[in-house]
């Protein structure tokens, strides 16, 4: 049956008029090889002007319906489409993989490599490599590669600055703790919070209000607006989970650290924990309570005199306060309370510190401390070494006991020259000299031999001719680029004044380096301090790359200098140039 144009073109044109806004590609095609059907032979093109789309289009929508070869959960056969951009512009993402990874896999000098990676930007970069994208198209192709946004995260904890002694004091605090729990001694975990503007100042988070009526705040919080300056010392009760928080408004100083224990103590500790007889505090390794703060340590003994108490302290190592109780079992929970809220006055801290609780039962007491804790105050090892303070055997520079005896200063005169390894911030006083002046000359040139340095003895004076102008030309650029210095240099003077010959500096470099000798060992051949003679070692070091003559170590650690003196046979590395290992 043959149906009239006019007729069939109305009812197409009506059909896709009303359809297209439901019909995906599939069903457009494969509605119009339906139509087309219908219609009969030579109807292909007349659908197709309807529909607008092409009359293969509608050729493959036919066939599609005539086989049943239409796909199944897709829109298009597998490869129909349009090419993706990876394959119609050969070697664009590994250009956008350089530029987004510039040290991994691409081009370290490229000019994305200081400036955020926005897709705009990458985009525009690409455009000057010959690559025209819209970020668009840049943001598609990353997400296809895996990458996403993503922040930094901070998860290098810094293990290799405390190697395995970090873990060690984790363990001993926890083993210190539940000794003194099981006991029924106090536990307690001490920290500053951070200090707080105390006015109408905004404060990050959230709070409930009514619609359109925020709190209303300074726009700026100026230090000379401010009422005051809160300074929280918490102390957190590991044992019967309860917080107190000592509010200075002064300065945060190892007096002001041990005012907040001693008034935790007076104030609760010593109703709750009537038979103590010891206290553990669990403190930071900086801040008031650090590890090389000796008026702490003095503070403590004065502590332990008023409470009659055995103070134990254990510091957590540097960089791991976020792991101390007290910050994430009261500080999270006060910050959390005071969220969106401005701390008007000191009677509003106070207020809401003290209203801190949680779903398991903490309790928080807060008392104001308007005492003044002025800064500057300082001691020495001589007071500290008169305190009856034991240092642990395990860490000693974090964990001590202190007693509640008097000071002694006759243990002070006894402790004066015995070396007690692990003390905190005493400096290491460099070993005696080897003998007098003559005896360290003999013992310099018996240590300038070829089975000492590897080096053979003509080699050995033909590379200090090199090594020595070049290092003194090396002082004295140094000596011109020191701010000030230009002005106070003298011309005439080539390079500095060195108290020792540059060959016998050269001759350390080689023993550091080499034996790897300690620098306090190899300072009692010279009349150097350790400090000022490993600073010409890191020089000379690389003085002796500079010139072609790397020096390679042995393998094996040399402690002493007697010990190069009576080894009879040093490890040799494999001869290279010139005598020297490279």
């Amino acid at each position: 049956m043959r149906i009239d144009p006019e007729v069939r073109d109305h009812v197409a044109v009506s059909f896709f008029a009303s359809m297209a806004p439901y019909l995906d590609e599939k069903l457009l095609r494969l509605s119009a090889g339906a139509l087309a059907s219908a219609f009969g032979e030579g109807s292909a093109s007349a659908v197709a002007a309807a529909a607008g789309i092409s009359g293969s289009t509608v050729g493959v929508g036919m066939r599609d319906l005539a086989d049943e070869s239409a796909p199944v959960g897709r829109v298009r056969r597998r490869g129909g489409g349009r090419k993706g951009i990876e394959e119609t512009l050969d070697g664009v993402w590994e250009a956008l993989d350089g530029l987004v990874e510039p040290q991994e896999r691409g081009d370290p000098e490229n000019p994305l490599r200081w400036t955020v990676k926005s897709t705009r930007n990458l985009a525009g970069e690409l455009a000057r490599a010959g690559f025209v994208l819209s970020h668009t198209v840049v943001g598609k192709l990353l997400r296809e590669h895996g990458y996403s946004l993503r922040a930094a995260a901070k998860v290098l904890e810094g293990t290799a600055a405390h190697g395995e002694d970090r873990d060690r004091q984790f363990r001993y605090i926890n083993a210190t703790t539940k000794a003194f729990l099981a006991d029924g001694q106090p536990v307690i975990s001490v920290d500053t919070k951070k200090k707080e503007q105390v006015g109408n100042f905004d404060r990050p988070g959230r709070t409930w209000r009514p619609y359109q009526d925020p709190v209303k705040v300074e726009d700026h919080s100026f230090p000379t607006q401010a009422e005051a300056t809160a300074v929280p010392y918490g102390i957190y009760d590991v044992g019967s989970d309860t917080g107190f928080v000592n509010l200075g408004t002064s300065h945060d100083t190892p007096a002001f650290a041990l005012a907040s224990i001693r008034r935790w103590w007076t104030t609760v500790g010593q109703e709750r924990y009537r038979a103590a007889r010891r206290l553990l505090v669990v403190a930071d390794a900086g801040g008031s309570n650090s590890i090389h703060s000796l008026v702490f340590k003095l503070a403590l003994h004065r502590l332990a005199l008023e409470t009659g108490l055995e103070i134990t302290v254990c510091h957590l190592p540097p960089g791991t306060s976020k792991w101390n109780k007290v910050e994430h079992r009261l500080f999270a929970q006060i910050s959390s309370n005071w969220r969106g809220r401005p701390l008007t006055s000191l009677q509003v801290v106070v207020e809401t510190i003290a209203a801190t609780t949680t779903r398991s039962g903490l309790s928080v007491t807060c008392v104001l401390d308007e005492a003044d804790y002025p800064t500057g105050i300082k001691a020495d090892w001589a007071q500290i070494d008169a305190l009856p303070l034991t240092f642990h055997a395990f860490g000693g520079k974090w964990n001590y006991t202190i007693a509640p005896h008097p000071a002694d200063p006759a243990r002070a005169q006894a402790r004066a020259n015995t070396p007690r390894p692990g003390q905190p911030g005493r400096p290491p006083a460099d070993p005696a000299p080897l003998g007098d002046t003559a005896e360290r000359a003999a013992w310099i040139t018996g240590l300038t031999s070829p089975e000492t340095t590897g080096i053979p003895a003509a080699a050995w004076n033909e590379l200090a001719a090199q090594l020595e102008p070049a290092y003194r030309q090396l002082r004295k650029h140094a000596a011109r680029e020191r701010p000030g210095a230009p002005a106070k240099a003298n011309p005439s003077r080539p390079g500095g004044t060195l108290k020792v010959p540059v060959t016998t500096l050269i001759l350390a470099t080689v023993l550091h380096v080499r034996h790897r000798t300690p620098v306090t060992q190899i300072s009692r051949l010279i009349n150097l301090k350790s400090n000022g003679l490993k600073n010409h070692i890191t020089k000379l070091t690389r003085l002796f790359a500079d010139h072609g003559h790397p020096i390679t170590p042995t393998g094996t650690k040399i402690w002493k200098l007697e010990t190069l003196l009576t080894t009879a046979h040093l490890p040799q590395p494999t001869p290279a140039t010139r005598g020297v290992a490279s």
